[in-house]
């Protein structure tokens, strides 16, 4: 069930008794993380529209019983709440006017991609155009949580829609921060802890490259590391992964630039200067470009190699 870790004002009688409890749901962006949240929807037996531009990427969700639909717009048509887990903020705005000729109206727009506070306000301002109601919901959590059920969910947005969200963010993890009642709280707060990931993986890059550079076995350092104080499972995961050579994404390393970049865009905004966080995206340039873009955010490890002549 969702921990509701941070209230605001309950949600209003009528809105709580007329919330259907089964809500037909509309998946937009079926990719790693979109389509193991319609998993876990299908899962706790909710009716599941699915759509992606790549339509070989949701086809699959059909044998776990989503009906697949061939546009954005056939896939809202009926749905109680749109579920929108794409890569950015244009994406997301073209796919939802896309979707416009079938809305339901007042349906909840349940906006699960990380797109920054700017292109949050810029997406509310149209679902207020189209008749919905906006929630500012990104995720924290990777391919495995979301498989599993157990994102953590920053929410913002009016606390008169908890009752229709409820059944969905049961579903799909394991925690809710409600963030405030205005949209671009919970994406603000999302900005704030995709710095500390974010940090925190090119640290460990960084120390398994010196451990290279040192020609010490990098085993040696997260054997010193296990169970201590400064232990973790990210670094014990992330690092067994790229000592495997398993880099299927949990976290894409594009995905990750492109968080950087937001993140930067908001610093700027606010006067706030990171150092860290520029040098991340640099480095996520960097293994990019040598081909490493579509591996997961551990591949951060190679723009840290010593060039070749």
């Amino acid at each position: 069930m969702v921990a509701y870790v941070r209230e605001s004002a309950p949600p209003k009688e009528n809105a709580m008794s007329t919330a259907p409890q089964h809500p037909t749901v509309a998946v937009l962006g079926t990719g790693i993380m979109g389509a193991a949240m319609a998993r876990n929807l299908l899962r706790a037996d909710l009716p599941v529209r699915v759509w992606n531009r790549t339509h070989a990427k949701a086809a699959p969700l059909a044998d776990d019983g989503a009906s697949v639909c061939a546009s954005p717009e056939e896939a809202v048509r009926g749905a109680d709440v749109v579920l929108t887990m794409l890569n950015d903020g244009p994406s997301v705005a073209e796919t939802i006017e896309a979707a416009a000729p079938g809305l339901t109206p007042a349906a909840v727009w349940l906006q699960c991609a990380t797109v920054g506070p700017e292109a949050t306000a810029e997406l509310a301002g149209r679902a207020a155009g189209l008749g919905l109601v906006y929630l500012d919901a990104p995720v924290m959590g990777t391919r495995l949580p979301a498989e599993q059920g157990e994102l953590t969910v920053f929410v913002a947005g009016p606390s008169t829609a908890r009752a229709a969200v409820a059944p969905v963010l049961d579903a799909v993890g394991q925690r809710t921060f409600w963030a405030g009642e205005e949209p671009g709280a919970a994406s603000r707060l999302k900005l704030v802890v995709n710095t500390w990931v974010i940090n925190l993986v090119n640290g460990i890059a960084e120390c398994l490259n010196l451990a290279e550079g040192l020609d010490l076995d990098p085993k040696v350092f997260l054997d010193t590391m296990a169970g201590g104080p400064l232990d973790s499972p990210y670094l014990q995961g992330k690092s067994a992964a790229l000592l495997s050579g398993d880099l299927t994404p949990s976290f894409a390393l594009t995905t990750a630039l492109k968080d950087a970049r937001l993140i930067l865009e908001a610093a700027e905004q606010t006067g706030v200067r990171l150092d860290l966080i520029a040098a991340s995206a640099a480095r996520f340039t960097r293994a990019r470009a040598a081909g490493h873009g579509d591996e997961d955010v551990i591949a951060t490890f190679y723009a840290g190699r010593p060039e070749q002549p």
